[in-house]
């Protein structure tokens, strides 16, 4: 067992006995700030609980592919990245450079900027490039269409990551595969968490990107899944592009504190990166990290995100993607592409970290996964 893995486990087993002496999950000094009243809907917390027992297992043993073609030598890939302020995008493009290089294959990463103009830009200059395969990561193709037509009728092979709403291949845009986990899953056990911990009753503030419609449509269905339990009241529904996080944060945070006061007990976003900029706000109104309001990101589990996790710094929990196994299924999916292989058909599992379960690791893959490609690749 990986030693991360192996420290969950500790710590696991540590709740475990922690609950049998009448605490719950995620307890110690942050168990006062629950509700002691009963629960606004007994039906949907029961079923959200289990849900959230289930994604906080530790063990991830590998269960994507296990065959596949040979990797074939001497390709060229661009990476196009939302942009790189984004820790997920960031994250993928280390996957992918590292599984590249194992393959013999160049990989260059081009930043978008987080503009319509910089994607286009980038996407006009990856064509330039004329490489084997291109990455959207991160963004709505229909950005870059007229780019996107392009590399379709030149027989590029497309590979998107959280750029279009389900995983798999797609008719349109035309991308051989998809990379993300099920968005359904993600935002659906994103919000049970706030219905477990909150035993049912919690204010929520709920932070979205609406200008990415795979983001947007992540944080429609968490506020659906919240609306099951009648005791969970959205407060908010705060439209905050990824772009402008860094900037809007901080006054978003202090006009939220400002309405809702102590009413604002829950957080989610479609991102982590919310939080590490929320952060100083919350810090500076007086909030203690451990306590209300109680974050959850719903993406992408960046080492950053872990850190404020672990350390208990105004971020209580993330749903993380599996970020650099990502990069390392993207290569292999365009290794299927060249070798007229269909794709994997693989999706990674949803999970949730917090710091009673992530033993100090600072990102979340299934267990062997580098040593599955690498045996699939003939490496």
């Amino acid at each position: 067992m990986h030693p991360t893995r192996k420290a969950a486990v500790t710590a696991a087993a540590l709740l475990v006995m922690a609950t049998a002496s009448g605490c719950e999950s995620g307890a110690g000094a942050a168990a006062s700030h629950r509700s002691s009243a009963k629960p606004g809907c007994p039906t949907a917390l029961s079923r959200a609980k289990q849900a959230v027992k289930k994604a906080e297992a530790v063990n991830a043993p590998w269960r994507g592919p296990t065959t596949g073609p040979k990797a074939v030598h001497g390709k060229s890939v661009v990476y196009i990245a939302q942009t790189l302020t984004n820790p997920g995008v960031a994250g993928v493009a280390r996957g992918v450079q590292e599984a590249a290089k194992i393959v013999g294959w160049q990989a260059r990463t081009l930043n978008g900027e987080g503009t319509p103009e910089g994607l286009r830009a980038a996407f006009k200059r990856a064509l330039r490039l004329k490489p084997d395969g291109i990455v959207i990561s991160g963004f709505d193709p229909g950005v870059a269409a007229e780019e996107v037509k392009k590399a379709n009728s030149e027989g590029i092979p497309l590979i998107g990551w959280h750029a279009a709403p389900a995983p798999g291949p797609s008719k349109d845009p035309q991308l051989f595969s998809n990379i993300t986990s099920r968005v359904e899953d993600v935002a659906k056990i994103s919000a049970d968490w706030i219905i477990a911990r909150s035993n049912g009753r919690a204010g929520v503030v709920l932070f979205t990107d609406a200008t990415v419609p795979f983001a947007k449509r992540k944080s429609d269905l968490i506020k659906k899944e919240l609306a099951t339990c009648s005791g969970t009241k959205l407060l908010s529904y705060t439209n905050m592009p990824i772009p402008q996080v860094n900037r809007r944060s901080i006054g978003e945070v202090r006009s939220l504190l400002s309405r809702f006061g102590r009413k604002w007990t829950y957080s989610a976003a479609i991102n982590d990166l919310y939080f590490q900029h929320a952060a100083p706000a919350l810090r500076a109104a007086g909030k203690d990290g451990a306590g209300a309001p109680f974050n959850i990101g719903a993406g992408d589990g960046d080492p950053s995100a872990f850190q404020r996790v672990n350390g208990k710094e105004f971020q209580a929990a993330t749903v993380p993607e599996p970020l650099s196994e990502q990069g390392w299924q993207i290569v292999d999916e365009f290794n299927r592409a060249f070798s007229d292989a269909p794709e994997s058909g693989y999706v990674a599992p949803v999970h949730i970290a917090t710091a009673a379960n992530s033993g100090g690791a600072l990102s979340w893959d299934s267990e062997g996964y580098r040593q599955a490609y690498r045996k699939i690749w003939g490496d």
